[in-house]
Order: structure tokens, then sequence, then C-alpha cells
């Protein structure tokens, strides 16, 4: 208890000594963030600071519709109306280049090989911008999303932005109807998906064990990632990185993929920092769940024949885990 109020004091006088001589946004850089304390002899805001230290990331801390959230399966409402994802690659293969960005395994598309989603609660053409991995340091965590108060070893997001209204991912974050991530949890098994097998067998993983360390993949199926149904469930969101923008309409696949465990022990083995510097573990690289407040969650999985009110506070059948359980 005694470090926490020492750490409180110390932010209190950052930020009165910052504000009083110029605006604080001025001061920091976008990156000035981390999801865990870390040991570098200066502060860097973990996520209860995030909202706190820039006026630029306030949503962080007073937003009403933030992310991510435990998925509870009482709350959820069937929306006969949602019809399946589209996922549109062209009819090719990707290519991208994967990054060590010292807070996330990210793999990025090249910009020729586009690939769109549309359809279920999206009324636009959004694209994919980032593939993104988080993953804890046990497998009883490291989804951003919880199940009924239940984490999974990862989440794999898939984070699209809105091509019909902008013309970019920075424009579109922080827009109306901006960003569309898909959602996926990871799970462990004998067997690895065909599309994370190719990011985390040795041969690649270990060209990005450093911050700031690239790789370049080619001949890639995003397809291949997507499990095998149309259910889901959706909500509408924020980003979970600052500034927390409330754009984002989630589409949480209702089964999982799968990694092995070698390919988890691979992902632990990853530093938030250059090689230089003290070995720190990327894992655990998650926000914590964010209220739900008024918000829906709204799925295509026929659960209950139930009315649609919402917010319904009713408690309807929790199949949901079941569902996630299955291959």
């Amino acid at each position: 208890m005694h470090v926490v109020w020492d750490i409180s004091v110390i932010l209190q006088t950052f930020i009165i000594c910052t504000s009083s001589a110029q605006p604080i946004t001025s001061k920091l850089d976008g990156s000035w963030w981390a999801y865990k304390d870390v040991v570098q002899g200066s502060f860097v805001p973990v996520p209860s600071f995030w909202g706190l230290v820039n006026s630029a990331w306030n949503l962080c801390a007073i937003g009403k519709r933030q992310s991510p959230i435990d998925i509870e399966t009482s709350h959820m409402i069937f929306d006969p109306y949602l019809t399946p994802l589209r996922l549109n690659t062209g009819g090719r293969k990707m290519g991208g280049t994967m990054y060590n960005t010292g807070k996330h395994v990210s793999l990025r598309p090249d910009k020729a090989h586009l690939v769109n989603i549309s359809g279920g609660p999206l009324g636009y053409s959004y694209r994919l911008e980032e593939v993104r991995l988080h993953f804890g340091s046990e497998d009883s965590q490291g989804s951003e999303h919880l199940l009924n108060g239940q984490g999974f070893p990862g989440e794999v997001q898939l984070i699209h932005y809105n091509q019909d209204l902008y013309t970019n991912y920075s424009e579109a974050a922080k827009s109306p109807y901006g960003i569309a991530v898909v959602s996926i949890f990871i799970k462990l098994s004998e067997n690895s998906n065909t599309f994370l097998n190719r990011m985390l067998n040795r041969d690649t993983i270990t060209r990005i064990n450093y911050k700031h360390d690239a790789f370049l993949l080619m001949g890639m199926n995003i397809a291949d990632l997507y499990p095998d149904t149309t259910r889901y469930i959706t909500y509408e969101g924020s980003i979970t990185i600052p500034p927390c923008y409330e754009t984002a309409t989630w589409i949480l696949i209702n089964k999982p993929v799968y990694v092995t465990q070698m390919q988890m022990h691979s992902l632990r083995l990853l530093s938030q920092n250059e090689p230089y510097k003290i070995f720190l573990s990327m894992s655990d690289n998650t926000r914590p769940t964010q209220p739900l407040l008024q918000r829906c969650i709204r799925t295509n999985i026929n659960f209950s024949k139930q009315g649609r009110d919402c917010p319904n506070n009713r408690a309807l059948r929790p199949q949901y885990r079941g569902n996630m359980e299955d291959k």
C-alpha cells in the first residue's frame, strides 16, 4: 500500500508540474504507456493511469463504452438479423511484416493485397490494418476479453478500419463507425492453427525476439485464421490502447483458434526491450476489463427464443461457454 501511495504522489506532482508549464499532450509520445510496471528507473503509466497522464487519452478514464469487457452469457441478446460476417480476400494470399512492437506481436499486411470484411453487424466495408496478439504468462490468462469471468491463454485481434468513409486507419480510429475488430480466443492444443503456425513456428518467431525486430511473411491466407463458424458476439466499444477512442465495433468469434504449448512458450520468450536492455517478457499485454454499463451484447447464437429488448437483464441459458469449448 505504501508503494501505491508513493506512485500516486509522484503522478500528481508530474501532472501539476507539466500542466503548469504547457499542455501535457505536447510533452508525451504516443507510445509512452505500458501494460504493467517496468523496472526502468522512470515512471511509465500502466492502464489505471492512462486516462490521467495525457488529456488526449481521457476516454481511457471517463469513457462509457470502453473495451475489453467480461462477456457474461446471461446478458447476451439473440438478434436474428445478425447475418454472417463476409471476408473478401480477392481470391489472393497476402504478405505482411511481423513486428515486435515492444507491446504486441503485430502482423501488418502489405498494401498490395487488400483484405476486407463486411456484413454481420457492420454497415460498411472495413480494411484489415493489423493482426495483433495478446497472450499471458500463464495458461489461465492472456486474453483481453473474458467469458463469464474466465480468461484464455491468448486473443487474436484483427483490426480493420472503415474504408468507405475514411482514407486511413488514423482518421478512422477517431471517427464514428471507424474501426471493426474481429476477436478470436486462443486455446492450447497439440496442433496449431495453420495461419498462426506460420507466425509462431520457431524459424519465424525467433526473428522478432526484441523490440523493433521485423520479419517479412508471404503467401498467407487470412481465411485460415478464421474458425469454421458463422456464430459470433458483438458489442460497441473502444480501442484497447491509448487513446481508447470509442469507435470500435467488436466481433468475437464463437470458436477459438489453437496454438501448441511450445508456441505459447516461444511467445513468452519475446522481450519488450531492445537486446541491450534487461529482458522483460511481453506476456500479460492486456488491458483489464471495463464496465459494460448500458451497452448491449448481441449474438446470432440462437440459445433462446426470448425477447430482444435492450438492455436485457433476464437470466438466459449460458450455453456460449459450452460452444467455446468445442473445437
